[in-house]
């Protein structure tokens, strides 16, 4: 089981693009495993969130710790699997041996285990970039999961994704979460939230508006902007 980065602490979490605050003073505190779901309007500022937690951004202020961590020494613990997949231009298989070259080296069969967890063991020679979408993400996370972090970090994975990939892609990540790695996923699906999660944080203005159970979040959002927002009257 991987080393916990929990809890995960954000105080005062700023950053603006454009004079214009997109995190205004997000202060957030997760502690639980599982998977917490982020939620919130188009341009809430979900997206620059992770991508703050996981070293890409750096914040104009404010504070983030893993565990004892900083992020830039959790690195190496962490993954992330973007909406759209970033593939080199060489075969599946050795789009994995790229990201693992050690264990390409002395454990090859793992790399072939990992492809035949995502169904795609028959692809290993095809071009990556050849595959479907869905294959193509598919991929993208059995790379995030060869180095076994103990954060997974997942944006809109699985936006316009076809049904069948969708289903594996949650099933790994229930399969994750047994063996003790943390997810935080970014989605816009209320069903896939409502089926995965079990926190729900909801951001919305650069600010956390909301944070609670996810059986809670949906049968009674306490704030106005949630509720409105599970009603369909703001724009996802």
């Amino acid at each position: 089981m991987p080393d916990s980065l929990l809890p995960i602490r954000i105080s005062d979490l700023r950053l603006n693009k454009r004079d214009r605050a997109v995190l205004d003073g997000v202060d957030l505190t997760i502690q639980e495993p599982g998977i917490t779901v982020i939620m919130g309007p188009n341009g809430a500022g979900k997206s620059l969130l992770l991508r703050c937690l996981h070293g890409l951004i750096q914040p104009d202020h404010g504070q983030i710790t893993l565990g004892q961590l900083k992020v830039t020494d959790s690195r190496n613990q962490q993954a992330m699997v973007f909406q759209q997949p970033v593939l080199l231009r060489r075969t599946v298989l050795q789009n994995l041996a790229f990201a693992a070259p050690e264990m390409a080296r002395t454990e090859p069969k793992r790399l072939m285990q990992a492809l035949e967890s995502v169904l795609l063991a028959h692809l290993a020679d095809q071009p990556a970039r050849m595959l479907s979408g869905g294959e193509q993400q598919r991929l993208s996370l059995a790379r995030a999961l060869l180095g076994k972090p103990a954060l997974l970090l997942l944006d809109e994975a699985t936006a316009s994704l076809d049904p069948a990939s969708v289903l594996l892609i949650e099933s790994l990540l229930k399969t994750q979460i047994a063996r003790g790695t943390k997810v935080i996923l970014v989605s816009h699906d209320q069903g896939q939230a409502r089926r995965l999660a079990d926190e729900i944080v909801f951001i919305s203005n650069g600010q956390v508006a909301e944070q609670s159970p996810a059986d809670a979040f949906f049968a009674a959002p306490r704030t106005p902007v949630a509720k409105a927002y599970l009603a369909g009257e703001i724009p996802c």
